[in-house]
């Protein structure tokens, strides 16, 4: 902040005496009293840092789930610990969980869908496939066989995953170690260090579903293209009120709403430099113009700055078996990643905007982009996403504690 002042430079009268007590200027009681205030404002700017947890990334109880997924008492509630952690949209965590002795069901919580940002439920079956992929490798690091009946109910639309648990051998994977270490990487990725083909295919190789697949979009040229639509994508997301007002009821802009909600987007997972994200919890939040502007800004960042864009496909993107199929892969892949330093991201405009279209009944701008990105009728577009070698450290995302996501 800066103070300005016009000083007073007016002639003594004629007679004044100087030998009296030198007189305190007006200068001097302006910066003295600009000292103190630059004292009260550093005072509390100091407090309103603590107060909105800009020295306590990370901790407090919405993040505890993190730190207390490993126990010393194993059983099925370890498979849930483990799979509360995986990958989801705009961190809604929208799954519930019923725990036996021998067998788990995976529930869709719909009180937790995105609205007209998700108005056909792809993304969040996405992510109950990521929660169910953590589940099964906490279950063979646990000692358990497992056999998995999706969408085990026809009559209950809720129920997505009946998970059979028996004896069985103990299996520790890289990919279950590298659990608590995986998170959504929002920050521009290294431009100068390009994903080698070698990468590429091992992350193929990890996929054994003959209905999912992954299509790569590695030359400069391929990049920009699917970059030009993710911006697009981003702009009329914005434009569109509601789907705008629905993604921004997930935005967690202080520290309270972080610690209260448990869930959603906060500002330590935006992909904001320090600085940014320091100023961003002490001064109040943006106009939502503003927001907007940032949005589609670093919409654009992150997609230019990927060593490689990535779209997974299924054979029926209307089919929730096989979106949840394509959410295994997707956690599979992200953990790979994570284990070998590497960043991932879903980059969901495009697909947003494709749904939005068939409810809407829309001109299929961004539908028929993606049909065209994928050029063949054996595969149906599910989700765009990125991938490269990061610049920033990923940062965790609240998670809900274990009691709230558990169901009778």
């Amino acid at each position: 902040m800066t103070l300005s002042t016009q000083e007073n430079t007016a002639t003594p009268a004629p007679g004044a005496s100087s030998s009296r007590r030198p007189a305190i200027s007006r200068r001097k009681v302006i910066v003295g009293s600009g000292a103190g205030l630059l004292v009260l404002l550093s005072g509390g700017i100091i407090w309103r840092a603590v107060d909105q947890g800009v020295f306590s990334t990370g901790e407090g109880p919405a993040y505890e789930p993190w730190e207390q997924w490993h126990t010393a008492t194993k059983g099925p509630l370890d498979l849930v610990r483990a799979a509360i952690l995986a990958a989801n949209p705009h961190d809604s965590q929208p799954w519930l969980f019923r725990v036996r002795k021998t067998q788990l069901d995976l529930f869709a919580d719909h009180q937790r869908n995105l609205g007209h940002i998700d108005p056909l439920l792809r993304e969040m079956h996405i992510g109950l496939g990521c929660a169910l992929e953590n589940l099964l490798l906490a279950a063979a690091t646990n000692g358990y066989a497992t056999q998995v009946t999706l969408l085990p109910d026809p009559a209950d639309a809720t129920a997505v995953a009946r998970i059979e648990l028996a004896p069985g051998a103990t299996n520790v994977t890289d990919l279950y170690q590298a659990i608590a270490r995986r998170h959504t990487n929002r920050y521009p990725y290294d431009s100068t260090r390009p994903v080698a083909t070698a990468t590429l295919d091992a992350l193929h190789a990890l996929n054994d579903d003959t209905d999912v697949t992954v299509f790569w979009f590695t030359s400069s040229d391929e990049r920009k293209r699917v970059a030009d639509l993710m911006v697009a994508a981003a702009k009329a997301l914005v434009a569109d009120k509601v789907q705008n007002e629905d993604s921004a009821r997930w935005m967690r802009n202080n520290w309270q709403e972080v610690q209260q909600h448990r869930s959603g987007i906060t500002l330590d997972v935006q992909g904001l430099s320090d600085l940014q994200r320091a100023f961003g919890k002490i001064l109040p939040s943006l106009p939502q113009d503003q927001q907007d502007d940032f949005f589609i800004q670093n919409t654009e960042q992150q997609a230019r700055s990927a060593g490689v864009l990535g779209l997974l496909a299924v054979r029926q993107s209307h089919d929730n078996a096989q979106r949840m199929r394509a959410g295994r892969l997707w956690q599979r892949m992200h953990l790979w990643a994570t284990v070998h330093g590497l960043a991932m991201q879903p980059m969901n405009q495009i697909a947003e905007r494709a749904d939005r279209e068939t409810t809407q009944g829309i001109p299929p701008r961004f539908g028929d982009a993606l049909k065209t990105l994928i050029g063949s009728s054996s595969w149906e577009p599910l989700m765009p996403f990125r991938l490269g070698y990061p610049t920033h450290e990923a940062l965790r995302s609240p998670r809900r504690a274990l009691h709230d996501v558990l169901r009778t």
